[in-house]
């Protein structure tokens, strides 16, 4: 397969990618699934495992599962209605699947955490955040049931799929098939031209693909809440489409940032975390005003604070752009703000807008190798798959925005991973909080500091991306199933939530 940037890069909610988006969209693909069979039944029950069992009600993974039988979708769900929405299921015990089709389901009772089980077929080793969805009769027999698994980033894919080699995927064509980063390096060099020149020829091919059209209208929607999109960019066709779509991603991340620092209080969960984007945006603020601004790395600060922000609007449940998972959001959108208030602030808005787009195109380049060829899923691999992911992503994308060669944006990028090996994934109380907020933070800045280091010392790093990348994965395999995601070890374990 050929992965989008479209697919890597998604609007959604918080606080998780693969707990939240993902059993969202699982559970309104069944509903869709049901009424493609012209069957409803007379109830549903909904079965998690492994991870999503563990730290589901952390996550918000009962919430999710409850919306998509709802038929809401993560990207256009209207955040304020979703309590009064729950509330009035929980009340009734009943849906109105299309509206008409009235069919139990009794969140309290058939809504079911399986700590004890990591798969949803005993003994069948697959990945560790599955779920199953059944239709019953009158009687309690089942009519129809499937397996899905939230394969992280929001990705899902039924038991079917997950089990063909090619996880169901049908192939798709581009100008520019690579599989590898040394194919990526081998075909800028033979056709001249940059890894976002290549990535942007990519997305513009695959506008052939309904898939792909479907997401980017979703984007450009103005339906979607906060959509700031003009009716004549909407209709753009091909590169301008392209461009169009990842500068509304952009804009989606900016609002999320702003929301991050103006949002005021305590993070919900029980954990009592205080939001502090707010009071280090203002001591920010107030160093500028009183002229102390001639700290060098003041704006090492600022893509903290950015990051932060992002992340801790994810964690109350904000809308995000998953990038490439929410537990990482805050990684690229830092980022591309220290590329665009700090590292570009001198130059022309065309200037600073090109050095955009190849950052984002850059990134997901980056991200779709992982993808592919390894996991974003912290379920799998542990945090190294989602925040070391986003820094590794980001670190590539703010060479080529700076204007650095493709060599040294796979530099960067192979630096980046290098030094977030062996993370961890044990949120306390599985929650997107501690240490995943302040960890956003930290990633972000070891993405400048691999960038800068990539492009000042060329040509000296012996290990290459793609052997980052499959040590990565190895090390994911290897890791301890109880530091991946299910809070049964490591801070989660011996933190005492308060």
């Amino acid at each position: 397969m050929h992965t989008s940037l479209f697919e890597l890069f998604k609007i959604g909610i918080g606080p998780s990618s693969s707990h939240t988006v993902g059993p969202m969209r699982a559970s309104l693909r069944f509903v869709r699934e049901l009424a493609a069979r012209g069957e409803f039944g007379a109830a549903i029950t909904v079965d998690l495992y492994g991870s999503l069992a563990l730290t589901g009600i952390g996550h918000g993974t009962d919430r999710a599962v409850m919306m998509g039988l709802l038929e809401e979708s993560p990207d256009t769900v209207d955040l304020d209605a979703i309590d009064g929405r729950i509330e009035r299921l929980r009340a009734t015990g009943e849906l109105k699947l299309l509206g008409e089709h009235a069919v139990r389901f009794d969140p309290a009772a058939d809504l079911r955490f399986h700590r004890e089980q990591m798969y949803p077929d005993a003994g069948v080793v697959t990945h560790p955040n599955g779920m199953r969805f059944t239709l019953l009769d009158k009687g309690g027999k089942a009519l129809f049931a499937q397996v899905y698994y939230s394969v992280g980033g929001g990705f899902i894919l039924s038991a079917e799929e997950f089990a063909s080699a090619d996880g169901g995927a049908k192939k798709r064509d581009v100008p520019y098939m690579f599989s590898s980063g040394d194919e990526l390096l081998k075909l800028g060099e033979a056709r001249g031209l940059s890894i976002a020149e290549m990535v942007l020829a990519n997305e513009v091919a695959l506008l052939a693909d309904p898939t792909i059209v479907r997401r980017i209208d979703r984007i450009v929607s103005p339906l979607r809440p906060g959509n700031k999109m003009t009716q004549m960019e909407a209709l753009l066709t091909g590169e301008g489409r392209v461009k169009a779509a990842i500068f509304t991603l952009w804009q989606a991340m900016s609002d999320c940032i702003e929301r991050g620092i103006a949002t005021e209080g305590t993070l919900p969960g029980g954990l009592n975390v205080r939001r502090r984007a707010p009071g280090l945006a203002r001591r920010l603020a107030k160093m500028e005003a009183d002229g102390k601004t001639r700290d060098p790395l003041a704006p090492l600060d600022s893509v903290t604070l950015v990051a932060m922000a992002v992340n801790e609007e994810n964690a109350a449940g904000g809308r995000v752009v998953t990038a490439p998972t929410n537990g990482a959001a805050g990684v690229i959108p830092a980022i591309a703000y220290y590329y665009v208030h700090h590292a570009a602030s001198e130059i022309s808005d065309a200037e600073r807008e090109a050095g955009l787009l190849r950052y984002f195109l850059t990134a997901a380049a980056i991200g779709i190798l992982y993808k592919e060829n390894a996991s974003i899923s912290g379920a799998e691999v542990g945090c190294q798959g989602e925040v070391g992911v986003a820094c590794s992503m980001a670190a590539g994308g703010l060479v080529a925005a700076l204007g650095g060669d493709n060599a040294a944006v796979e530099g960067a990028a192979e630096i980046a991973m290098e030094h977030n090996l062996g993370m961890t994934c044990d949120p306390i109380g599985g929650l997107v909080q501690i240490p995943c907020i302040e960890r956003n933070g930290m990633g972000a800045v070891k993405a400048v500091n691999a960038a800068r280091l990539a492009m000042n010392d060329q040509g000296v790093h012996k290990v290459s991306l793609d052997q980052v990348i499959e040590t990565m994965y190895r090390t994911g395999m290897d890791m301890q199933s109880r530091y991946k995601e299910t809070s049964l070890a490591g801070l989660a374990l011996n933190i005492i939530e308060c």
